[in-house]
């Protein structure tokens, strides 16, 4: 289930609420300290996407023993045959 931020209008503090996709935005929630029901706005934050680790792409570099190893492979494998060459039409002179 997604985490959404909301504030508080009147103090400015910020609550994590998790709901479902099919939720409706709140628009008052008990404040976690004292209990009172006070009113909210949702707060929309940019999403943080991080790729960590190698080789999330094909144009993305290898290291060194990658690459040596990928060449070796790719060599000990048999060459396609050629396709043979289109018939060449007569030309009209």
């Amino acid at each position: 289930m997604p985490t959404y931020v909301y504030k508080f209008i009147d103090s400015g503090e910020t609550i994590e609420v998790q709901q479902a996709f099919s939720d409706d935005p709140l628009t008052e929630i008990a404040h976690p300290i004292d209990g009172v029901v006070k009113p909210v706005k949702k707060v929309f934050t940019p999403v943080g996407v991080s790729f960590k680790g190698g080789g999330f792409y094909k144009t993305d570099s290898g290291s060194s023993s990658k690459s040596s190893s990928s060449s070796a492979t790719t060599s000990a494998t048999p060459a396609a045959p050629a396709a043979p060459a289109a018939p060449s039409t007569p030309s009209a002179e």
